[in-house]
């Protein structure tokens, strides 16, 4: 039998490593899957998904110029409508079994951090003047400038007496 890429087959596992798993072929050929073509989720065990001896439908996805045939098993399978749960095995190696659904949590908005400063208000500039405006702007702008020399002394641990006795 001649084999094409693109075409699906089905075989039989033969031997299963950490990096794959071979496939026997009609025709008394072999080709491997690798471990990133077993499942469409992730895959970290192949034992979990894979047994020997196991019959499997394969897609041809290349063929060297040694000859070497390049499986895919989830390239086989028609596309899951729903993500695929993985098999669960509990740290004291207990059964396998299925993993109760995990509960999503809203995501909360991050907290922004206020560093010791108090929130301002917007200026609003409705029915004001370009240099009220200016004028405004200045004192908000000499009260942040107080606040961070204030917080900044405080972190350094100085204080303006010290300071200003030197």
């Amino acid at each position: 039998m001649q084999l094409e890429v693109g075409s699906i087959l089905e075989g039989k596992v033969t031997g299963i490593t950490k990096f794959g798993a071979f496939v026997e072929l009609p025709g008394n050929k072999t080709g491997m899957v690798h471990i990133s073509e077993v499942a469409s989720s992730y895959v970290k065990e192949i034992s979990d998904y894979l047994s020997l001896n196991q019959m499997v439908k394969v897609k041809i996805i290349g063929i060297n110029p040694e000859g070497k045939v390049s499986l895919s098993i989830k390239q086989a399978a028609p596309a899951p409508s729903t993500p695929p749960q993985r098999p669960f095995r509990s740290h004291q190696g207990g059964q396998q079994g299925d993993r109760p659904p995990r509960q999503h949590q809203q995501r909360r908005p991050p907290r922004e951090a206020s560093y010791g400063f108090e929130r301002r208000q917007p200026i609003t500039n409705e029915n004001m003047s370009f240099e009220d405006m200016m004028s405004k702007f200045k004192q908000a702008s000499d009260d942040k400038m107080s606040d961070l020399k204030r917080y900044t002394d405080v972190k350094r641990g100085t204080s303006r007496s010290r300071n200003s006795s030197r």
